[in-house]
């Protein structure tokens, strides 16, 4: 298992614990060292989303790249699947994206993306950790002549903007289309307006003021309600949720529905395949998404693939499957064919595009998904101890399991970005399975203490 690095790079509580000046120094002197391995002269791409500590941050991860010979390029606030395209579109050798995506202002974390803009390789994450515990560190410390420089890029908005409406069919405009958009405070709050109101929608922006502390706060896709209340009181004809790094995305339909990642997936793989675009016949989903979601792709002759949470490991998935479609119940959204991460202004116009295609309300076009009673519970955990040591705790699963047979399922797992256990569960009856789940709650807590 990794020491320092989770599901989605490095994240935790800023200036504390792993995130301080000390540690992120180390670790942005050990990244250079690994790049320098297969450049003289690297040039790495730094990015952030819109959270107070991201200058502290911005500029301790500078110096210590720069003190290993390697130059930084400072685009500013930018969304984290910006900073993998525009690490690929620069010839940087690696992008590195200051953002703890949903999570609230106070946390903050690295993101770290090779040259091809896809999430560094478990190997590279290894490397960096061995080097971060090494007293040797201080050898790769080069001299005056060799340090490396730090400049600020002016138009990345401008380029990222530009790459977005590429991806939007040029025979196709938004004219007439109303949309509500949340920003959640974050990283997504200019490019994001900026690009629909450019291809002609009617934009509506709420939760767009970003002040370094008001990040996802009771906005964005973790908290779509307010953002369901707005579509319907201007009649809109859909909204947007994004999150902290808009690599996130929650939609809207017409009349107020909250529709997640699984209902997106379900419906864009409908459409991928009527247009002969679903590569291979096949979408990779996490072992998170509704059972709905299976019934649906079953009934459309669709091959689904399941894997770990986190989109990392969709994409891995997907890499390996040949696949262009995947994603996460949650919201993260990976259209191979135009990112090489999830990208939520990409799956927002991708979701346009099916409307001015079909011709169809956002209701219609996601109406081919019907979900199971579904809940999860985030239980606020002090330690991690391995679930299989938890033998109560995993006994009442197993029985519950029994219970449920073909009819349901229930998971338990440590999220890889917070102190939380989270405990889901699928049934035919919603009261039945909340029962469930409380009562693994109690024994989970107790038995970890």
């Amino acid at each position: 298992m990794a020491k320092y690095f989770g599901t989605d790079g490095i994240r935790g509580e800023a200036n504390s614990g792993l995130m301080t000046p000390v540690n992120l120094l180390k670790l942005a002197q050990s990244f250079g060292v690994t790049l320098k391995r297969r450049s003289n002269r690297p040039k790495v791409l730094l990015g952030k989303d819109t959270r107070v500590s991201g200058y502290l941050i911005e500029g301790i991860i500078a110096s210590g790249l720069c003190s290993v010979g390697v130059d930084v390029l400072f685009v500013g606030p930018l969304p984290t699947p910006g900073i993998a395209y525009l690490t690929r579109g620069m010839r940087a050798d690696a992008g590195i994206m200051i953002s703890a995506s949903h999570n609230p202002y106070y946390d903050n974390g690295i993101k770290l993306f090779d040259h091809n803009g896809f999430k560094l390789p478990d190997s590279d994450e290894s490397y960096i950790e061995q080097l971060m515990d090494s007293p040797d560190l201080e050898k790769y410390l080069v001299n005056s002549e060799y340090m490396g420089r730090a400049k600020r890029i002016d138009d990345a908005i401008g380029q990222y903007a530009v790459f977005l409406k590429e991806r939007f069919p040029k025979n196709l405009k938004l004219d007439g289309k109303k949309i509500v958009l949340d920003c959640a405070h974050g990283a997504g709050y200019k490019v994001a307006p900026k690009v629909f109101e450019e291809l002609g929608a009617e934009v509506i922006s709420i939760h767009n003021d970003p002040n370094g502390f008001n990040i996802n706060l009771n906005s964005g896709a973790l908290h779509p309600q307010i953002l369901a209340e707005k579509v319907v009181e201007y009649k809109a004809d859909i909204g947007f949720a994004l999150d902290g790094d808009a690599d996130r995305l929650i939609v809207v339909d017409e009349k107020g529905n909250i529709l997640d990642g699984d209902h997106i997936i379900a419906m864009c793989a409908l459409e991928m395949k009527s247009q002969n675009q679903l590569k291979n016949n096949g979408v990779c989903v996490t072992i998170m998404s509704n059972k709905g979601f299976d019934v649906a792709m079953e009934n459309a002759g669709i091959h689904v693939v399941r894997t770990n949470v986190g989109d990392r490991n969709v994409m891995e998935s997907m890499l390996s499957n040949d696949f262009y479609l995947g994603g996460e119940q949650s919201g993260h959204l990976i259209f191979l064919d135009s990112s090489t991460t999830g990208d939520a202004v990409i799956a927002c116009l991708k979701v346009l595009e099916m409307m001015c295609h079909t011709k169809k309300k956002i209701s219609e076009l996601t109406s081919v998904m019907k979900k199971f009673p579904q809940i999860t519970k985030n239980v606020k955990v002090n330690r991690k101890p391995p679930l299989e040591t938890l033998h109560m705790t995993i006994s009442l699963v197993r029985e519950f399991e029994n219970e449920l047979g073909s009819s349901g399922r229930v998971l338990l797992r440590y999220s890889g970005t917070e102190s939380l256990a989270r405990i889901t569960l699928e049934g035919p009856e919603l009261s039945r399975i909340e029962v469930m789940a409380s009562k693994i709650e109690q024994i989970l807590l107790k038995e970890i203490g």
